[in-house]
């Protein structure tokens, strides 16, 4: 197979020689590096490549070449091969006016033309130039790489189960590779491992063979825990999206016994996010998954103990919470955090939910973009999540068509995100719309849709539904001393209600602490509470203030001795508070 392009643009034929030398000396050996002085060489490669099938891994050019070619070529660049990583040369000593150029810079960033920016090498071996380089080969290379291919899932194209298992071990950052059954490959692993009519999907793993596995065989498969290893903690974090992760960070580097329970996957709604852009500290975006598995990463290193596993309910016995697990295990902890944050709201469509896992998506952009490679894929949803996913499958869908209910995405959707949908030449956006049907076999393959306002209504042909609208919270498996508002949300602090036949009192004489519900020492942080901002950099504040305030709870606890429904403790003022740890988020 041939090697991926690496090209490289420049007209000026110094600093085209060292970046080639540059480029030749540290990745020839494994991409094809081509480098030539205009935008129409560059034109006829990218044409030759794609008339080739070949792969381009990475287009480096100038963004000022002459006549004003360089955004061109980049958009032809995004059109041809909108896998390819761009990457712009800033080299702003050259232009007369270095604030004119930056600022063409970043239009060219905001409008999607360009991945990122990068100087030019200034020496031979620069390696700030080489840093730039291969973060965005390291970023093509996740999605196009061969891969280590350690996890092969082997099952038909059309199951549910196939797509859930997919999802787990893309949002894991596990490497995988999908096998059809039908396929000579297919067969043939079934046959080398000697399985004749195995329960579909079967994961081969190491060499080890799992017909059909539950999610928590294949957490224990991979090493992950089950079953907590503790059976008391200091505090108890029940989600690990962006909000736990955050909380459990701060407990586990200010020395708490910190427990963090997950029932599906790291990261939450955000862990399914391609690109997060707006998160501060990083201007050229982060995926969710990445985002997530540092901030998992940092956890493990401060001690957090990590189980794979659903609470089912929550109780208090004296000064402690009680916490049940599917699994009939029982944790204790002073103090809970829940941070299970909300699931994508369902169409609630018959025709359309019967095809979920199989052309129907909630979320899942991630896992299932490259399946969708020269196909058309629709969207339903105006917000973030709906603009990243729609993003994301058009560097492989050939066509991406979004779904609003709405006359325009300003009203739900950043900026920097609608600029780079009017940008992209395979997205396009159907105003006050709606979907009202679904039809296929086994496969979905058609969308009824509706216009809102005549009434009218079109039948469309699609490979993929993905459907990001609304939120409901998880919280129905929560005791009902725990208020909530009308949709499910938990209410703290402040928003409690005051006591009524539907809703228990507030048990103590203080007031609750800002993020605590209705049962004392039991915390809520993320999209889970009340007029959250659905922001990551929100749940990811709430996290580290929630757990300031169990430190103030449980300083209280100690210095009384006593439980929490003590008038003694109601009455306190609480000790000083420990030093937060290092600002790791």
């Amino acid at each position: 197979m041939a090697r991926p392009l690496l090209l490289a643009v420049d007209d000026d034929a110094e600093q085209l020689r060292l970046i080639r030398q540059e480029l030749v000396k540290r990745y020839a050996e494994d991409y094809r590096v081509l480098c030539v002085s205009t935008a129409a060489e560059a034109l006829q490669l990218l044409e030759e490549a794609a008339v080739s099938s070949g792969e381009v891994a990475l287009l480096l050019a100038d963004l000022w070449l002459p006549k004003e070619s360089g955004p061109k070529l980049f958009a032809e660049a995004r059109a041809r091969h909108p896998d390819a990583k761009r990457l712009a040369l800033g080299s702003f000593r050259r232009r007369v006016d270095s604030v004119l150029a930056q600022e063409q810079l970043f239009r060219a960033a905001r409008a999607g033309l360009i991945d990122d920016w990068i100087a030019p090498p200034l020496q031979p071996g620069d390696e700030h130039f080489h840093l730039g380089i291969a973060n965005l080969l390291y970023q093509w290379w996740q999605s196009h790489g061969p891969g280590l291919q350690l996890i092969r899932i082997v099952g038909e194209k059309s199951s549910a189960r196939v797509h859930e298992i997919r999802d787990q071990l893309s949002r894991h950052g596990l490497w995988f590779h999908f096998v059809d059954v039908e396929s000579t490959e297919g067969r043939q692993l079934l046959d080398q491992f000697h399985l004749d009519r195995p329960r579909l999907p079967v994961v081969i793993a190491f060499s080890a063979v799992y017909e059909n596995p539950t999610n928590s065989q294949m957490a224990e498969n991979f090493g992950v825990r089950t079953r907590a290893p503790s059976a008391q903690y200091d505090v108890i974090i029940i989600g690990s999206g962006p909000a736990g992760l955050s909380a459990a960070v701060y407990g586990a580097s200010e020395g708490l016994r910190t427990l963090l329970l997950e029932r599906e996957s790291i990261g939450g709604q955000a862990g399914s996010s391609s690109s997060i852009r707006n998160y501060l500290g990083f201007p050229r975006g982060i995926s969710g998954g990445d985002l997530a598995n540092r901030a998992f990463e940092q956890t493990r290193m401060f001690g957090t103990d990590f189980v794979y596993g659903e609470a089912i309910d929550l109780d208090q016995a004296g000064g402690d919470q009680i916490v049940t697990l599917s699994n009939g295990d029982t944790v204790t902890s002073r103090a809970v955090i829940i941070a299970t944050g909300a699931a994508y709201r369902r169409l609630g469509i018959e025709n359309v939910e019967a095809f979920t896992g199989s052309g129907v998506f909630y979320g899942a952009a991630a896992a299932e973009a490259q399946a969708m490679q020269g196909q058309a894929v629709h969207i339903v949803g105006g917000a973030n999540s709906a603009g990243q996913a729609a993003l994301h499958l058009a560097r492989h869908a050939s066509q991406v068509t979004m779904i609003i209910r709405g006359s325009t995405l300003a009203q739900t959707m950043s900026d920097y995100l609608i600029r780079a949908i009017e940008a992209a030449p395979n997205i396009t956006v159907r105003h006050g719309t709606e979907v009202v049907d679904g039809s296929g076999n086994r496969q979905l393959t058609h969308l009824t849709l509706r216009h809102r306002a005549s009434g009218a209504t079109e039948t469309v042909s699609t490979s993929g539904l993905f459907v990001l609208v609304g939120a409901d919270p998880h919280t129905s498996w929560l005791p009902e001393a725990i208020q909530r508002d009308p949709w499910g949300y938990l209410l703290t602090g402040t928003d409690l209600l005051p006591a009524s036949q539907a809703n228990p009192a507030w048990p103590l004489s203080r007031p609750p602490l800002a993020f605590e519900t209705s049962m004392p020492g039991v915390f809520a942080v993320g999209d889970v509470r009340h007029s959250e901002v659905k922001r990551v950099a929100a749940a990811v504040g709430d996290g580290s203030v929630a757990m300031r305030l169990v430190h103030e709870y449980l300083a209280t606890l100690t210095a009384q001795g006593q439980s929490p429904d003590n008038a003694a403790f109601a009455n306190a003022s609480p000790p000083s508070i420990p030093n937060p740890g290092e600002e790791v988020l």
